[in-house]
C-alpha cells in the first residue's frame, strides 16, 4: 500500500532525531578531542585566538568589494557665477564640459578669453 503524507512526515522526524542523536555524539567526540589537544600542547585561549572578545563562533566574512575614493559631502547646489558670456547672452560658468555655442567659436577661430566677464 502506498505511504500518505502522515506516514512520511513521521518518517522525517524519525530521522531528524537519529540525525540530531548522531551529530551530538560526533560533537562530544570532536571536543574530546580538542581538550586532550589542549592539554597535551597546553594551549591557551589566546594561542587559538580565542581572546576575551572574540566570539566562539565567527563567521567568515568576504572583505568588501573595492570602491571608488569617498567624494566629498556637498555642501548644496549654490549657484556659481558665470565666468563666460557671448554676444547672444548665452553663458557658461566653466565647469562641466564647454557648451556647443563656445567650442563653435574657438573652432572659428576665437579665443575664450574674448567671452570672459
Amino acid at each position: 500500500m502506498a505511504k500518505t503524507y502522515a506516514d512520511i512526515e513521521k518518517q522525517i522526524k524519525e530521522l531528524q532525531a537519529k540525525a540530531e542523536a548522531l551529530r551530538k555524539d560526533e560533537v562530544a567526540t570532536v571536543i574530546a578531542r580538542i581538550k586532550e589537544a589542549i592539554l597535551k600542547y597546553e594551549l591557551t585561549a589566546s594561542d587559538l585566538g580565542l581572546g576575551v572578545r572574540a566570539p566562539l563562533k565567527t563567521k567568515v566574512v568576504a572583505p568588501p568589494p573595492a570602491k571608488r575614493p569617498a567624494a566629498k559631502a556637498k555642501r548644496g547646489t549654490g549657484k556659481v557665477a558665470v565666468k563666460f558670456r557671448d554676444k547672444n547672452g548665452n553663458t557658461w560658468t566653466g565647469r562641466g564640459n564647454q557648451p556647443v555655442w563656445l567650442r563653435e567659436a574657438i573652432r572659428g577661430g576665437a579665443k575664450i578669453e574674448s567671452f570672459r566677464i
